[in-house]
């Protein structure tokens, strides 16, 4: 089994955070067969709020805080990814700060 109780009750807390900030709508956005992957940008508001609410799970998993295991049973990182990768590399180029939505 993975993660805990307490890993539970974080993505239960996380997934309501994610309809606060728009995340449903900005996952329809960019799973859309109109949203052009190369010409999305970082500060485009639904990218971002992918952007943020990943990097947010990711930081939490990276420091121990939340199970990676439940994390990618829960999302669809590589796919969420794969949609808005172009527009965070660009940003991180940009700003030239390599931990950018890393």
């Amino acid at each position: 089994m993975a993660g805990k109780r307490e890993d539970a009750t974080l993505i239960v807390e996380l997934a309501k955070w994610g309809s606060m900030i728009g995340l449903p709508e900005a996952s329809r956005t960019i799973f859309a067969d109109d949203f052009d992957p190369e010409s999305a940008e970082a500060l485009d508001q639904h990218v971002q709020t992918v952007l943020v609410f990943h990097e947010t799970v990711g930081t939490l998993v990276k420091n121990g805080l939340l199970d990676r295991v439940l994390v990618l049973d829960w999302l669809w990182v590589a796919g969420a990814w794969a949609r808005v990768a172009h527009a965070a590399l660009e940003a991180r180029a940009h700003a030239d700060v390599p931990e950018l939505w890393e």
